[in-house]
């Protein structure tokens, strides 16, 4: 998918709707840009929140370890 769109003299620009609506992003969004050796800036949106990660690595069966063990 390739869209334009121009830069502002403020350098601000709008992220084209179809890239919008195909991130899912919505208003509050963060990004974090990353720029390349070769040039090319890559885009990243960071829309989760620490909150929504909770349990994400949860296995059934693990037990849970100490704080102290983690730092090992």
């Amino acid at each position: 998918m390739t869209t334009e769109a121009t830069l502002t003299s403020k350098g601000q620009t709008t992220i084209p709707k179809q890239i919008r609506d195909r991130l899912d992003m919505k208003a509050g969004d963060r990004m974090t840009f990353t720029l390349m050796p070769d040039g090319v800036v890559l885009m990243r949106v960071k829309s989760r929140h620490v909150a929504e990660l909770a349990g994400l690595l949860h296995k059934k069966g693990r037990k849970p370890l100490p704080i102290e063990q983690l730092s090992r």
